[in-house]
Parts: structure tokens; sequence; C-alpha cells
């Protein structure tokens, strides 16, 4: 980024909750569609961009193996919107910048414990073991990312938790229904 152009580029593409409510008019309006896919194009640094891309790359080469690029594209896409409506859920009076791909990859990672992540209930019920197991990885994400969270607050930065298991969470839940119409697709 160009020296003294971050404040602008925040300011443009990032999700902010407190823009959106209120009256429904054509800025609030656009600012909740677009918003979402924006911030995952502007970051807070040189170290979160590549953390994100590093995670893109090791499991996102993997889920696309598995679901297509247009699945790996929709889970994305779904993943961006998950992870602000998360956000702005938390808080939507909050005015602080929403930025980066965190949410979208963690989908991205949701779906990529879902399909190479071992089963390790042992239930009768393999719909119930799936749950289980969703459950059971849901908890972790949770976890993890809450103390992340803090950790990173007590070092005076704010990382988007919210933003993080939303997205986590759909793609827990996609990555069956994406490998499944990837399939019946063929």
């Amino acid at each position: 980024m160009l020296a003294g152009q971050e404040n602008q580029a925040v300011a443009w593409g990032a999700f902010i909750p407190a823009r959106i409510g209120g009256e429904a008019d054509a800025w609030s309006v656009a600012t909740a569609i677009l918003t979402p896919l924006t911030a995952t194009l502007v970051h807070a640094g040189f170290l979160h961009l590549a953390v994100n891309l590093l995670m893109l790359l090791f499991c996102g080469r993997a889920v696309e193996a598995i679901l297509g690029g247009r699945g790996l594209l929709l889970l994305y896409l779904a993943g961006a919107y998950a992870a602000a409506a998360a956000h702005y859920l938390t808080g939507p009076h909050d005015p602080t910048p929403m930025v980066g791909a965190s949410g979208a990859i963690s989908a991205i990672i949701g779906a990529y414990a879902m399909l190479f992540g071992r089963n390790r209930v042992k239930v009768a019920n393999p719909r119930l073991a799936l749950w289980l197991n969703i459950f059971w990885l849901a908890a972790a994400w949770i976890g993890l990312q809450l103390l992340f969270g803090f950790t990173f607050q007590t070092a005076g930065a704010r990382l988007a938790v919210a933003a993080h298991i939303g997205g986590f969470l759909l793609g827990l839940m996609l990555a069956k229904p994406l490998l499944l119409l990837r399939w019946r697709g063929a």
C-alpha cells in the first residue's frame, strides 16, 4: 500500500457494522452487499496478508481438489458474508472496521476440517457421529479463536473473532453439500 493510503483503503473497503442499519437507502444496501467482499481485499499489514495467503494455499488447494474451483469460490464468497454477518451480530453499532480475508478463509478451513479430519467419535448412528464431529470441530475452533482474540487484545490489536467463527461454522456446514453438488453434477 502506498504511504498514507491505508486509511482511505480501510474507509472504502472495510466492513463496518455501524454503517448498516437505520434507514434503508441505496448507500446502506450497497454497503451491506459489497463490503463483505471488499473487506477481503484490504488487510491490516503484510503479516496479516501473508498468514491469510499461507492458510489459503495450504487448505485451499486440498479443498479445491475435492470440491472443484466453483465449489471453492462459492465457499469463499459465502464465507465472506458469513464472517460479516457474525461480526455484525456481535456488535451492530460497532464503528471498528473489519478487514482481511480471514473469515472467508476460515470457511475454507472449516470445509478442510470436515473433509479431511478423521471422525474419532464412535457412535452406532453415522448421522449422529457426523453431528458430534461437527460439534467437536466447532468447539475446538471457537476455543482457539477466543484464545487468540484474548491474546491479541492484550497486545493492543483487535481480532475479529466472531468473523472467524462464523466463517468456520459455515465451512463445516457447506462441505458435504458442496461435495454432493459437485459429484451429482458430474
